[in-house]
């Protein structure tokens, strides 16, 4: 196949586009800055982003390259379907419960981070090893955005796979180092215009294709492939529940999330604009599953793709580009690319961003440099950003490990930090010996589960778990039991260490975290009992 000239052509001009919005996002920020903290501008757009602004970032974030691609993906394979598609709504409510629980006692205290209350409660030891979940969750998803926009590149305009990579990656990391929120914020409002409007132009043009069945009837009815609306084998139900119920919570402990509801201008607004991106996101489920089934419906013998199909040639993770591009006219395709690219930058920019503040504002501001000045911690946050972003790039380039590595570091944000943040929200009194052992707890439950897309076996093999092809799979919810014991362990423990100081049962020089008050009073128990809902055991204070 030669080189799609026009396709080429249309992708520059989108990039370029971009790029010039963020460029003048970024002399937009500038101008505000005046007056203002030049550290918060960069990282929560100085509190000030409105409404309509507001709602197009937070549905960008989650609409990305591996949510429109994914979609479609599922909905196409005869094993899963329209069943298994549980991303639009787990993300759906995911934003209304963050926006109902976890939007108020995040603004009410001015946070800039989703960190900022676990290293308020827990301390900087423990806010540190609970950056790395996300850090790593974060980086590997900027990776894995890169490397599937490459995979698509190499299908629709038959150019090299690295230097689609190199092009977004410094499209990005410029426009993001140069503008940081307000940048990325921008930028959204363009890529959800072009994923919405590029989409919805292709799908007439794939449905009326002389090779593709009516979706309605294939919905039900065996044709080239199972029906796409699919099935939920009994046995299955448990994991079914575990993914559904990973995509409701653990979406929330994101920095990607909070750092949009933490830059509207008022806790109401924001509350507002996490509904409002509920709903945006599951609309925009509704284009890539009606991709998923028109490609379920297609005898692709009758198209220049031909046999096998995608499924037997294992591309099925490229089926919307491959419907695009087989299915739909040149011109039309063009513009389906451009949905593609729009997506994939839209979540690339925000996992940067993400990142660099947790690091700059967290990490280097608190722990490393105390004393740095604003600009010095700007400049620390561009150049985590340059590192993050070009490590980044390096790995998208190992495509076949970095989405397994990437869910992976999502699950471990969800088993992990999901939990302290509950317990730092809602049970402050809870301390840094219950998170650090819930912090334990919830690394070796999930670790000794397995993983088998890295080939880690299970050294823990819960109920229901089967051997399949050699391979170990567990069907129970472990992910969601680890939360619950996770949470369990930092209220019980932490109650343990107050009961333990409080009776002088241990000295209190072995109080190494500093839990008793600078007053030598500890935190009462039945403050405890008022946030964990355990019973307080009739104490008296013993003072030194």
């Amino acid at each position: 196949m030669s080189l799609n000239i026009p396709g080429l052509v249309s992708l520059s001009v989108f990039f370029t586009l971009t790029l010039a919005i963020g460029i003048w996002a970024s002399w937009k920020s500038k101008k505000e800055q005046q007056n203002r903290n030049p550290t918060e501008m960069a990282i929560v757009g100085g509190r000030n982003i409105n409404v309509f602004i507001g709602l197009f970032t937070a549905t960008a974030t989650w609409v990305g390259g591996a949510y429109i691609n994914g979609t479609a993906e599922i909905v196409y394979l005869p094993s899963k379907g329209l069943l298994w598609v549980q991303a639009p709504v787990g993300f759906a409510l995911s934003l209304v419960i963050g926006g109902f629980f976890f939007v108020n006692p995040m603004r009410s205290k001015n946070y800039m981070t989703v960190m900022d209350p676990l290293q308020e409660t827990y301390g900087n030891v423990m806010g540190s090893l609970l950056f790395i979940p996300p850090l790593l969750g974060e980086v590997f998803w900027f990776a894995a955005i890169l490397a599937s926009l490459g995979a698509t590149m190499r299908v629709i305009l038959n150019i090299g796979g690295s230097l689609a990579i190199i092009i977004s990656a410094f499209t990005v990391i410029f426009y993001t180092l140069l503008g940081g929120l307000y940048s990325v914020a921008y930028t959204d409002v363009i890529q959800l215009v072009f994923i919405t409007l590029s989409l919805w132009i292709c799908i007439p043009f794939a449905l009326v294709n002389s090779a593709t069945a009516s979706i309605s009837y294939t919905a039900t009815h065996q044709s080239y492939q199972d029906p796409w609306i699919g099935k939920i084998e009994k046995q299955y139900l448990g994991r079914w529940l575990d993914d559904f119920f990973y995509l409701v919570f653990g979406s929330i402990s994101w920095q990607t999330y909070f750092q949009r509801v933490l830059s509207i201008a008022s806790p109401g607004q924001a509350r507002l604009i996490s509904y409002l991106s509920g709903l945006g996101c599951f609309s925009m489920a509704i284009p890539s599953v009606l991709i998923g089934a028109i490609a379920a419906s297609t005898d692709w013998n009758q198209t220049s793709y031909g046999l096998p199909s995608p499924l037997e040639r294992g591309e099925s993770a490229m089926i919307l580009p491959l419907v695009l591009h087989y299915l739909c006219p040149a011109y039309i395709s063009i513009a389906g690319l451009g949905a593609i690219a729009a997506a994939a930058m839209s979540s690339a920019d925000s996992a940067l961003l993400s990142a660099g503040s947790m690091f700059a504002h967290n990490i280097y501001r608190k722990i490393l440099r105390k004393k740095a000045t604003e600009a010095e911690v700007l400049w620390a946050m561009r150049t985590s950003m340059l590192v993050f972003g070009a490590g980044a790039a390096s790995l998208a380039f190992y495509s076949s490990s970095i989405y397994d590595l990437w869910f992976l570091s999502g699950e471990l944000v969800y088993t992990l930090v999901f939990p302290q943040l509950c317990c730092a929200l809602f049970a402050p009194s809870t301390n840094t010996y219950g998170s650090a052992a819930g912090f334990l707890v919830g690394l070796l439950l999930r670790l000794l589960a397995g993983e088998p897309a890295l080939s880690i076996p299970p050294v823990i093999c819960y109920p229901a778990c089967s051997l399949v092809n050699g391979t170990y799979t567990q069907l129970f919810p472990f992910k969601t039991f680890t939360v619950l014991l996770t949470l369990g362990t930092i209220i019980a423990v932490s109650y343990l260490a107050v009961i333990l100081f409080q009776r002088n049962l241990l000295p209190r020089r072995w109080d190494v975290c500093n839990i008793v008050r600078e007053s030598g009073t500890l935190i009462s128990l039945q403050e405890m009992e008022k946030q964990t809902g355990l019973p307080a055991v009739a104490l008296e204070e013993n003072r030194d």
